[in-house]
């Protein structure tokens, strides 16, 4: 996730730099064939540009509103998965003896272990060391692994011998995460239409082919810095929905679910008066991940 800081100009060109370099060559190329050869007796009015700019500005408008709806309904689940996975473990602590500790700490790893595996699952990262761990103790042949882990939840909430009425919270909470855990997945596996981002892409080219026949040919620099400028305007708003409605792709503006994942740790082992607490990493660059 972008922090408040300063922002790479360099790595964000990065993820355009072959769209400028293309509409840059054309720029050069078409500016000094509008000045100096045939093309220069072509005009097209710059109204005819200005229809295909307004419907290509109103076509990101909406591409831009659903990447960010995207990336920001990723960051309302997981904030709830932080609540309530402290909802969790304060109703195991508070429903179960105080004198079945050992109940009360699986629970505890479980959930900070689902939360690590659901995060490197979303990502198709290999599994950390930890997760890795606890999948061989186990023996977890699923390839889900953050449903099998609600299932060890359930299949141990059956066994407290605690009240009906105390299983059936818990059991809600666990719904909750279970819930989550089909949204994240949903975001994940639910592909932006290429149709859309096609069209957007082609209208961009459009726009630049017909710019330049539309401006003046008195300064030929003039002509080509507005030829690449307005499209590469075009191309960072589109570069920038591209990069928000992917929220779990390992990248600076995912949702940082291993911070939240590490918080989560700190906040439930401090619930269960656990020290061994892990380091919250201070950023380094400009994201957290």
């Amino acid at each position: 996730m972008l922090l408040n800081k300063r922002i790479s100009i360099l790595a964000f060109l990065k993820q355009i730099k072959f769209d400028i370099a293309a509409i840059l060559t054309y720029a050069v190329v078409i500016g000094i064939a509008d000045q100096y050869s045939f093309l220069a007796n072509i005009s097209i009015p710059i109204g005819a540009t200005a229809v295909i700019g307004t419907a290509l500005s109103l076509l990101l408008a909406f591409r831009t509103s659903q990447a960010y709806e995207r990336w920001w309904e990723a960051r309302t689940v997981w904030g709830s998965i932080v609540n309530d996975s402290r909802t969790l473990m304060r109703q195991v602590m508070y429903f179960v003896q105080p004198n079945n500790e050992k109940e009360i700490e699986a629970f505890a790893n479980r959930q900070i272990i689902w939360c690590y595996a659901l995060g490197e699952s979303l990502r198709k990262l290999p599994f950390s060391q930890k997760v890795q761990a606890y999948i061989d103790d186990q023996k977890i042949t699923d390839k889900n692994v953050p449903n099998a882990i609600l299932n060890q939840h359930s299949n141990a909430l059956s066994n407290l011998g605690i009240s009906e009425f105390k299983q059936i919270q818990i059991d809600a909470t666990l719904s909750r995460l279970c819930d989550a855990m089909g949204k994240c997945e949903r975001i994940k596996n639910t592909v932006f239409p290429k149709s859309y981002s096609l069209l957007v892409h082609f209208l961009i080219y459009v726009f630049a082919t017909l710019l330049p026949f539309g401006l003046e040919d008195k300064y030929v620099a003039v002509e080509v810095f507005l030829t690449t400028l307005l499209p590469a305007v075009f191309i960072a708003i589109e570069r920038t929905a591209i990069i928000l409605q992917d929220p779990f792709e390992n990248a600076p503006t995912d949702t940082p679910v291993t911070s939240l994942a590490t918080t989560i740790e700190i906040n439930i082992k401090e619930m269960i008066g656990n020290n061994d607490l892990p380091v919250q990493e201070n950023p380094k660059s400009f994201y957290i991940m």
